[in-house]
């Protein structure tokens, strides 16, 4: 039986994701600027990622006090009480800075730094998509209800579609295009959408056969990887390894595989500037 815990957990990461949702998908301004940059000039973030932030934050904070944040924006607390939450308030800040749809919100709960409950928001597709820890992976949408999440089933490599995202420092995404080059001829076909977590969730819907990134950190991908695993996906980093900024994978059973493999092989896991040393 799940954990009540785990589902307090996630029915207050449901009401965080929905109100942040809210508010980056009704008051975005019209002037929307970059409020400042990270890890180049084009890793940009904007004042609405700063505010939706601030709202998950305070929510949670003032329903459970003594918990721990690790947040994309700085929120930052080590918390006592074991249950620490990894938040992504704007996934996809490039998309949403151009008015594309892709983009959500991401909540996990950790527990003793075990992923329990998540939740993917992704307001402009009206879905949202949730897990906790051993009750499977589930979605609500434009249908009635709630929906049970299984990834597809496993086609051979070269009929897989595989999704991928790109670095903004600049000797990374050469190298990154390098791969993605090798990669395009052994599988169906590539997409880039631009948002790590919605990546994720879509290998959970089965709208994805796998996908891989390098260069996430834990708010990028953990309550994606959650619900990805509970509808049935594998997921990892390089082989024997969790996800993490070296590699992250996920597939269905069958093309995770070969696909990790490859991206071992063509060395999917290197910054771009060792190369040359092998």
């Amino acid at each position: 039986m799940t954990d009540a815990l785990h589902r307090e957990l996630l029915r207050l990461a449901q009401e965080a994701a929905r109100r942040a949702g809210e508010l980056l998908r009704d008051g975005r301004p019209a002037d929307l600027a970059v409020a400042r940059t990270k890890s180049s000039p084009i890793d940009v973030v904007t004042e609405m990622d700063i505010a939706a932030e601030k709202l998950i934050t305070d929510l949670i904070a003032g329903q459970r006090p003594d918990d721990g944040f690790l947040g994309e924006e700085g929120a930052s607390a080590a918390g006592t009480s074991g249950v620490r939450w990894v938040i992504d308030p704007l996934d996809g800040t490039v998309n949403y800075l151009y008015g594309l749809p892709t983009w959500a919100v991401s909540i996990a709960a950790e527990q003793d730094g075990e992923t329990v409950a998540g939740v993917v928001a992704a307001p402009m597709r009206g879905e949202t998509y949730h897990a906790v820890r051993g009750g499977g992976a589930w979605a609500t949408g434009a249908w009635e209800g709630e929906r049970a999440l299984a990834c597809r089933p496993a086609p051979p490599l070269d009929q897989a579609l595989v999704s991928t995202g790109f670095n903004y420092v600049g000797h990374v995404r050469t190298h990154q295009a390098e791969v993605a080059a090798r990669i395009i001829p052994l599988v169906r076909d590539i997409r880039r959408g631009g948002s790590a977590a919605i990546d994720l969730c879509d290998v959970a819907c089965g709208r994805l056969d796998g996908y891989y990134e390098r260069g996430l950190n834990p708010w990028d991908y953990a309550a994606g990887d959650l619900i990805a695993r509970e509808a049935g996906a594998l997921t990892g980093g390089r082989p024997g390894e969790a996800p993490s900024r070296e590699l992250t994978v996920a597939g269905t059973p069958g093309v995770f595989e070969p696909l990790q493999g490859l991206l071992e092989d063509f060395g999917a896991w290197r910054d771009g500037r060792s190369d040359a040393d092998g």
